[in-house]
This record gives structure tokens, C-alpha cells and sequence, in this order.
């Protein structure tokens, strides 16, 4: 298929993906279940030829097209697609005529846009279905905001069997209008979730000396986590670790019994994350018991590294450039420690997750409000070449395959 024909067939049904995405966005769902997003979804591709499967661990969906020409057995190929569907815990400030009429709940990631263009690629690809050499899976799923969905949708056996490479896009704000951005190797981090909890005596703030206090503790101990991270870890490969909460105390001159640090440990390799956490455990046991107080780690492991393929990038670089030319694609010269549950896919298959420039042409798109920001916004215009962009990945990867290394 011709690269103006698929364009412009994407633009043609540029009011149906706004229309979904709109609708989705004004009644944003948090976490693993998400029937109305779900609903909405079925009720725009209600036409077409696709089987649907799901499972009892959440809402999501995966829409299976059989394709009318390839190999058949064990040499067909198949291609996934994959949207997410739920949004994040935060009020909206935007003041669009489709903002949030769920309070405290808002599509600040850019899913509502993610899923939009997944059904706008299913419909392009359903009018290709004759001439597609394969099947596409198209996984639209929920709980990408720390729930897990994406692993959930694998256990539950929604991804089976396995294809042989995954696709997925992300809107950026920060990013120029239409601009294709990705990497070979880690391209998001993993991101674990870290609560220290010091255990002191309390008493009264006259007389600390009667105490065992938790604070000063717990100041030493976020001090210490930042030189652990530059003098324990080699800077090539990067570790982060954040506290952004600190809970104890109830008035001016009480001592609490108790202080509780929160935060977040990000990394780029299996090895590192290890490392870390034996790292944070000690650190914070050690410092706690040197002042004679006792400090429990608790660490909750979040979405692995997110790695990408190098012939699935470079695939992806290939077909983007081949829709809008040269200058359509940008190699990201280093991570972003961010952090996708579209990694537990890419952990099992072959593929790539690709940033996509949604700021309004013309806008100083590096301060424009990013990701999870209660004024973030899309320009919709970009939404048909999106749609067209997983389309012809999806159509190209099952006439050739990935490029040679």
C-alpha cells in the first residue's frame, strides 16, 4: 500500500479516532478494570471482522485479524499492536470541552490518545485484511499506571500464542509535532516503589534526650541514599533513587515514635536493580541501628527495564521515514527513566515502543506541559498519522519481516 494512500485513508477516519478519544477522555478509568473504556472500544469496531478475547484479571482486550494471504502453521506471521486504557488518580486543568467529568481522574499520560489510534490502525488494517501475509493482535489494556496490566494480560493467556514482534507508541507533549522517537536497548527503566519505616521512642521535644528520635534518622538516612547512588554505581549505568515523601510527627514539641520515608528506585539493568536493593536494605538498617533505633525496608517491585529490539527499531525507523521522509524519526541518545508495563511484552517478544511529538506545530514544545501534568494536552492533528504509523508497522513487518542485521 502506497504511503499517501495509507495517510491518507488514516485522515479519512480522523473524526472517528477524535471522536473515541474525546469520549474516552471524558470519563477516564483507573486501574485494571475499565468497562466503559472497554465498551467504547467494542462499540467502534463493532464492524469489523475481528475475534475478541478476555480474561478474568481485567478489562482488557485483545481483537485478533486474520490476514488473507501468507504462509499458513507454524510459519505465519503475526504482529501485535498494543494501546493502553486507564488513566491516572489526578484532577484536570485544562478546560477542554471534553475534559474529565470523573473527579479526581484524568487521561494525563495520553492513553485515551494511545487507544484511539489502535482502533484507527484496526480499521485501516481490516480494509487490508485480504492482502495482510499474517494475523495482527491488537492489545488494548488496562492497568498500565503501576497496576500491572500488560503481566495480568500475559498470565491470563489473552497473548497467546506469542507473535513475533510488538509495537507500541507513546505521546510526548515534549516532543515536536508528528517526530518519531526511539532506542535499541533500554529505553525506559525499571521502577521499584521503596518505604523506610524508622522505629524510635516519642516523647517530649524538651527532652530528646529521653528518646530515641526517628527524624534526624531519617534525614541521615535520604542523605546517604544520594552518596550511596554516586560512590556505589557505576554512572554509565544510571540508578536513581528518590525520596519524595517523608511522614512523621503530630505537633511542634512531641518526638514521634516513628518515621516513614517514601520514594522511588529507578535502573537500567537486572544487575543494578539487584544491587540496589541488598544496597538501600543495608544502608538504612545500618544508620538506624548505629543510633540505636531499628528500620524496616520495604521495596514493592514495579514494571521491569523496558528493552527495545534492534531490528525492531531500526524496522520502525525504517517505516516511519518511508511515511513522512527523512527527517521523521529521532535516535534517543539516552534512556529515559521513566518507566512501561509494556516491558513485561518486550521481555517475551521482539519489538519496540516508539515516542510520537504531539505538541501543537508551532508551540515551544520543550515547556509545554508534559506527561501527568493536570494541563496536558494533545494535538489531535497528529492522531490520524499515528494511527497510520502502527498500521503500516503492523502491515510492513507482516509482508518482510524484521530487516536483516
Amino acid at each position: 500500500m502506497a504511503k499517501e494512500d495509507l495517510l491518507t485513508q488514516a485522515r479519512g477516519i480522523a473524526p472517528g479516532i477524535v471522536a473515541l478519544r474525546r469520549a474516552i477522555h471524558a470519563e477516564p478509568e483507573l486501574g485494571l478494570i475499565t468497562p466503559r473504556t472497554r465498551d467504547k472500544v467494542r462499540a467502534a469496531l463493532a464492524d469489523l471482522p475481528l475475534d475478541w478475547r478476555e480474561g478474568p484479571s481485567t478489562t482488557g482486550l485483545v481483537a485478533t485479524l486474520k490476514g488473507g494471504a501468507g504462509a499458513s502453521g507454524s510459519e505465519r506471521r503475526q504482529v501485535l499492536l498494543r494501546g493502553d486504557m486507564d488513566a491516572l488518580p489526578m484532577p484536570e486543568e485544562t478546560g477542554l470541552a471534553f475534559a474529565s467529568t470523573v473527579p479526581g481522574a484524568m487521561h494525563a499520560c495520553g492513553h485515551d490518545a494511545h487507544t484511539a489510534m489502535l482502533a484507527g490502525a484496526a480499521r485501516l488494517l481490516c480494509a487490508r485484511r485480504e492482502s495482510l501475509g499474517g494475523d495482527v493482535q491488537f492489545m488494548f489494556q488496562p492497568g498500565e499506571e503501576g497496576h500491572h496490566g500488560a503481566r495480568f494480560m500475559l498470565d491470563d493467556g489473552l497473548i497467546d500464542p506469542l507473535p513475533h514482534a510488538a509495537f507500541a507508541l507513546h505521546v510526548m507533549p515534549n516532543a515536536p509535532h508528528g517526530l518519531v522517537a526511539g532506542r535499541e536497548g533500554a529505553l525506559l527503566a525499571a521502577a521499584d516503589q521503596i518505604e523506610i519505616a524508622i522505629e524510635g521512642r516519642g516523647g517530649h521535644a524538651s527532652m530528646p534526650h529521653d528518646t530515641l528520635d526517628p527524624v534526624p534518622v531519617a534525614a541521615e538516612i535520604v542523605m546517604a541514599l544520594q552518596a550511596m547512588v554516586t560512590r556505589r554505581f557505576n554512572a554509565h549505568d544510571p540508578v536513581i533513587v528518590t525520596i519524595s515523601k517523608i511522614e512523621a510527627g503530630s505537633a511542634h514539641n512531641v518526638i514521634p515514635d516513628r518515621a516513614v520515608l517514601t520514594g522511588t528506585m529507578r535502573t537500567l539493568s537486572p544487575d543494578h536493580r539487584g544491587e540496589l536493593q541488598i544496597a538501600v536494605n543495608r544502608l538504612a538498617e545500618g544508620i538506624a541501628a548505629a543510633h540505636g533505633l531499628r528500620a524496616e525496608v520495604t521495596i514493592r517491585e514495579g514494571f521491569p527495564v523496558t528493552i527495545c529490539d534492534g531490528r525492531a527499531v531500526l524496522f520502525g525507523e525504517q517505516v516511519a521515514r518511508e511515511l513522512w521522509g527523512p527527517a521523521a524519526f529521532h535516535r534517543l541518545p539516552d534512556p529515559i527513566m521513566g518507566a512501561e508495563d509494556f516491558a513485561y511484552v518486550l521481555n517475551k517478544v521482539p519489538g519496540a515502543m516508539f515516542f510520537l511529538g504531539v505538541a501543537h506545530e508551532g508551540d515551544d514544545w520543550q515547556h509545554c506541559c508534559g506527561i501527568h501534568s493536570t494541563r496536558m494536552m494533545v494535538d489531535e492533528g497528529v492522531l490520524p498519522g499515528g494511527a497510520a504509523l502502527l498500521a503500516a508497522l503492523g502491515e510492513r513487518f507482516l509482508a518482510r519481516g524484521f530487516p536483516a542485521a
